[in-house]
């Protein structure tokens, strides 16, 4: 029997911390969370001081079982879980449901908190435990209990005026605003015309190029030449004035020094993560918890990094001294800066997590443990590795030099520019990426030349341009816009782009956000009935109310209560709104064939097309908008073709109607009354003779798939899941200790009896 229980959070820091240990500890699991609020209406009481009911989460009942039975044996409990407000109320859950069990009776109880998982840090945390800090406790109860008040309470609301199975939540919603006003920035964009001038010189046997800076005295900025003709004419003068030569004016050399990025935090981590590696918020997160949990590497398993949710910058003495001797032995004394760099956290709340995200030995270089690591772990680990180490590495040195050269006199002024790295300093092992994919500095060597020189002047050319819009977000763009906006912590940015993307709010198109139809309309209803919701301002102040709390500033309960009393008052008055005022429809224009209004709405299924209005005397037609179609860009000329559908295509030979059109669950053909699906085909363009392929091919399933057939109102099929029974509106499944083809009628009526009905809209799936 061991003396002492550790609790952590995932089994594979038990197994790391286990061997640590000595045989007087048990180290066992949580498994993440093991209680939540009870998922339905009342489990947070606004009228009971905001009282939140939890209940133990299903899938972790048997691991709570598991605790509370070694916690009876054990003399002490050491909760070891992450050292943030998660792992905080974690600690403080498990330690309720134990009290509750009567298993902690004379029982000693430890927080113990440790940043990397390394039997130094392990054995320090244990020598100096401390209580559970029920400041971050409240702090993740208050945000448990907003995002819960908010998700429960707007999202039936968008149910009911948009459409079923829609959310909205606290820190999800002003994402979705970023992306939509990104892309309506896009779609309002008009371009506008500029040119640039050039010059193709010669000196010393070298060819460069050199921008015109000065026309007729006067500076060139962006849009000084806005169209061919201001172009022709500028080159013209130039020509004549220079007589193809350039008179060198001035020589400036300027030498600048570049310092390294500080050391990741987990939001950095991400954005350089998507930039160089191609990897999500997501896979980023969960790649970086497998190195911080630990790894088998020879004979030991270790933690490689240190706590990867953080948003500090600061490194401990240890880590530094550790990185400076090792720069001096790899890269030379000459990369060593004479003191240490030393990076300040911006962010009040950075001593959640008091150590940036670096590896816990410096001395594990990726070379050495990369036998032991998959290849995106290898990925970031180097990126963690390289960023540490150049972190306290020299400055890089650039010398730069500014040439002017004139065209005839001084009215007229070309300038080259161009650099060469004199020192890589820190470049020698990492430089930090671009969004734009280009490195932050590039070489461009210009020929020898001083004060008084003529040189060649091969051409002078023109080059046309235009302006561009704002560029979509990418996830490093977002991620990076999120915290400058102080939306959400970045330990919630992978579950905020997630919730984005499963809800089908936004797409990701080559590595950018496109806002979806749906997202569009829930971001309208959004900052028009709930301005200050989703208020980027709003927002941060809130983070920054619930980041008091974990300091200790400010009670949650008051906060709780100045956030609820008006926007419940917000949502009343808003459930009032009709359906109408917020999924607005949009006039295409006039249909030249039948005379009537075309438009675009909103359904309860999805966007489409409408001919017609409730007000003809005929029914108005409706066609859904095909893949690639918005409500936003679509034309009357692109609407128009989607009623074409349905097609008639002829009779089956057996003489049966054949249609072709677009149901709630995708484009099929219709053959009587049976229905099969089109997947590969267009259903604007499909033949009669691809049709009758698609028939036979599922008339041979079909037949395959039935096993007995009762005079066709009880079959006993093949089903996906195995065979079933089936008379069109129940399913039943066929007992396991009976063979389906020996069923009989009388067996097959009394298991539908005990069936439960099928769900409303099974029937065109299942037909399909």
């Amino acid at each position: 029997m061991s003396k002492n229980l550790v609790i952590v959070e995932s089994p594979a820091k038990a197994r790391t911390i286990n061997r640590y240990l000595g045989k007087d500890f048990q180290v066992l699991a949580s498994y993440g969370h093991v209680r939540d609020l009870v998922p339905k209406e009342g489990a947070v009481d606004p009228q009971n001081g905001f009282a939140m009911k939890y209940e133990i989460i299903d899938r972790n009942a048997k691991h709570v079982d598991a605790i509370a039975k070694a916690a009876t044996k054990a003399e002490a409990l050491y909760l070891a879980t992450d050292p943030d407000r998660e792992g905080e109320a974690i600690s403080w859950h498990l330690l309720e449901l134990l009290k509750e069990r009567g298993v902690l009776e004379n029982k000693k109880v430890y927080r113990v908190v440790f940043h990397e998982i390394t039997k130094r840090a392990i054995e320090e945390a244990i020598a100096n435990p401390r209580d559970i800090s029920m400041e971050l406790v409240n702090a993740q109860q208050a945000r448990r209990a907003l995002d819960y008040l908010v998700g429960f309470n707007l999202s039936p609301l968008l149910w009911k005026k948009i459409q079923t199975g829609l959310s909205a939540g606290r820190v999800q919603s002003p994402a979705l605003r970023l992306i939509v006003e990104r892309e309506i920035e896009i779609e309002n964009f008009k371009p506008r015309e500029y040119w640039s001038v050039l010059a193709d010189a010669n000196a010393a046997g070298q060819d460069f190029s050199a921008k015109l800076h000065t026309l007729n005295g006067e500076r060139v900025e962006q849009f000084t030449i806005t169209t061919a003709e201001q172009a022709a004419a500028a080159e013209k003068t130039l020509a004549e004035a220079a007589q193809g030569k350039l008179r060198v004016l001035k020589v400036e050399k300027k030498q600048r020094r570049r310092f390294p990025a500080p050391p990741f935090t987990t939001s950095t981590l991400q954005q350089e993560a998507a930039r160089k590696l191609g990897f999500s918020a997501q896979r980023t997160m969960r790649i970086a918890q497998q190195l911080y949990e630990g790894l088998r590497t020879g004979d030991s398993t270790e933690g490689l990094i240190t706590y990867m949710r953080t948003d500090s910058v600061n490194l401990s003495q240890e880590a530094i001294a550790e990185m400076r001797q090792l720069i001096a032995e790899r890269f030379g004394a000459d990369k060593l800066p004479p003191q240490p760099q030393i990076y300040r956290t911006k962010s009040k709340n950075a001593q959640e997590a008091h150590e940036a995200i670096r590896p816990t030995s410096i001395r594990n270089e990726p070379a050495l443990v990369r036998p032991h690591m998959t290849e995106d772990q290898y990925k970031l680990y180097e990126l963690i590795w390289k960023r540490s180490i150049a972190c306290q590495m020299i400055h890089a040195t650039i010398d730069t030099v500014s040439i002017d050269l004139a065209a005839g006199d001084e009215r007229h002024i070309f300038r080259a520019t161009g650099s060469t790295i004199a020192d890589p300093g820190f470049m020698t092992v990492y430089q930090e990426g671009q969004d734009d994919g280009k490195s932050a500095d590039g070489d461009r060597i210009l020929p020898p030349m001083k004060e008084g020189d003529q040189v060649d002047l091969k051409a002078i050319r023109t080059e046309q341009h235009f302006t561009e819009p704002p560029p979509r977000y990418t996830e490093a763009s977002l991620v990076r816009a999120l915290e400058e906006y102080g939306i959400g912590r970045p330990s919630t940015y992978a579950t905020i782009i997630s919730t984005l993307l499963q809800r089908n709010y936004v797409t990701l198109e080559s590595r950018r956000f496109r806002p979806t139809d749906i997202g569009r309309v829930v971001n309208k209803f959004l900052t028009e009935h709930f301005d200050q919701y989703v208020d980027y301002d709003f927002t941060a102040r809130l983070e920054d109310e619930l980041d008091a709390i974990s300091r200790g500033e400010r009670e949650w309960i008051p906060l709780m209560e100045e956030f609820w009393v008006p926007f419940r008052t917000r949502v009343e008055e808003k459930s009032k709104v009709s359906r109408d005022e917020v999924v607005q429809s949009r006039e295409l224009g006039i249909d030249p064939k039948t005379g009537k209004t075309v438009s675009v709405r909103l359904g309860r299924y999805g966007p489409y097309v409408q001919l017609g209005s409730k007000d003809d005397p005929e029914k108005p037609r409706f066609a859904s908008l095909r893949e690639g179609q918005s409500m936003e860009t679509i034309t009357l000329e692109e609407a128009l073709p989607l009623f074409d559908l349905p097609r008639d295509l002829g009779t089956t030979p057996e003489g049966e109607p054949i249609q072709v059109n677009i149901g709630r669950f995708g484009p099929y053909v219709r053959y009587g009354k049976n229905y099969v699906s089109i997947r590969d085909d267009d259903p604007y363009t499909i033949t009669r003779e691809r049709a009758l392929e698609l028939i036979r091919a599922k008339q041979e399933a079909d037949a395959n798939r039935v096993i007995q057939d009762f005079d066709g109102k009880v079959q006993v099929l093949r089903g996906r899941y195995g065979p079933y029974i089936t008379d069109g509106t129940k399913n039943a499944r066929v007992p396991k200790d009976r063979e389906p083809e020996s069923l009989t009628l009388e067996e097959c009526l009394a298991l539908l009896e005990k069936a439960p009905a099928r769900r409303a809209g099974s029937r065109r799936r299942s037909q399909s």
